[in-house]
């Protein structure tokens, strides 16, 4: 008798050629200097100016993969907005968030390439500019916090789980567990939010205009991406945004989470989740309704 398992059903959602049919492989969408991957979720009636999510994996993972994770298919039909799943398949499948390259404005590293898929699908698709956003799980989150910080002028708002501050990872000889300094991940890297914002003004000197809104989520029981960098990046963000500390709420959006909440609110806001681990589980709904996608 055959036994299922869980990590069959996976395996086999994985390998199946059926099981990305609505996803759309891209290439030659313009200058692409690590070599990253571009799959697109176009829905059936797109909108006269379509948003765009940027959805961002986590490591060893991939674009294909992070699409049954988290799937904005049928909010994407509703809106006709448009969703890129790119991939990375350098340093074990993880986002570069630690190189110069990658954290400074047209550096040329994955954040240029990412960008570059957003600038073609404007084009193509005249999508609207003032509409285009970040979401992702774990070095996903990491990298949403850097493309928010790098190229401000690009992206209207982000909203990622279980990651860590722009420039956590700076100077690191990698970004993935097996390359990466571990100090950023353990919590260590510990600064001031005047001090975060310092670093990530470094990465696009000549950037005047207001900072993206961020939305992001981590799990109190997470010993991966220690806990603490939940702080650091609402250090960073509050401090970019200008906006402090007002309340918590707890028991929102369910038992156990509590929402903090900076400002009033619409700018930059912080999730709990009391015992989740590493990562929290992505949540399409509440990332459409922080863009304002709804």
């Amino acid at each position: 008798m055959r036994v299922i398992t869980l990590s069959g059903v996976l395996a086999a959602l994985i390998s199946s050629p059926t099981a990305y049919a609505s996803l759309t492989q891209v290439t030659s969408w313009g200058e692409n200097p690590t070599n990253l991957a571009m799959s697109v979720y176009l829905p059936s009636k797109l909108a006269e100016n379509p948003a765009i999510i940027l959805a961002l994996h986590y490591c060893g993972g991939s674009g294909q993969a992070y699409y049954q994770t988290a799937s904005y298919d049928r909010y994407a039909d509703a809106k006709g907005f448009i969703v890129v799943y790119p991939t990375t398949s350098r340093d074990n499948h993880c986002w570069d968030v630690a190189s110069k390259a990658s954290l400074t404005n047209n550096g040329g590293g994955d954040s240029t390439g990412l960008v570059n898929m957003v600038k073609y699908l404007i084009e193509k698709y005249n999508a609207d500019p003032a509409q285009v956003y970040a979401t992702g799980a774990s070095s996903g989150c990491m990298m949403t916090n850097v493309l928010l910080a790098v190229y401000p002028d690009v992206f209207a708002a982000g909203s990622c789980y279980s990651g860590v501050a722009a420039g956590c990872l700076a100077g690191s000889p990698g970004s993935s567990p097996q390359t990466a300094d571990p100090k950023c991940a353990s919590g260590q890297n510990v600064q001031t939010g005047e001090q975060w914002a310092a670093q990530v003004k470094e990465m696009y000197p000549g950037f005047t205009g207001p900072y993206p809104r961020m939305q992001t989520f981590h799990g109190e029981a997470d010993t991966f991406v220690d806990y603490g960098n939940l702080a650091e990046q609402l250090k960073e963000w509050s401090a970019l945004l200008g906006v402090e500390f007002s309340k918590n709420e707890t028991d929102t959006p369910q038992s156990g989470y509590t929402k903090m909440v900076y400002g009033d609110g619409t700018r930059l806001v912080g999730y709990s989740a009391r015992g989740v681990g590493h990562i929290v589980p992505p949540r399409p709904q509440m990332d459409v309704e922080w863009f304002d996608l709804v």
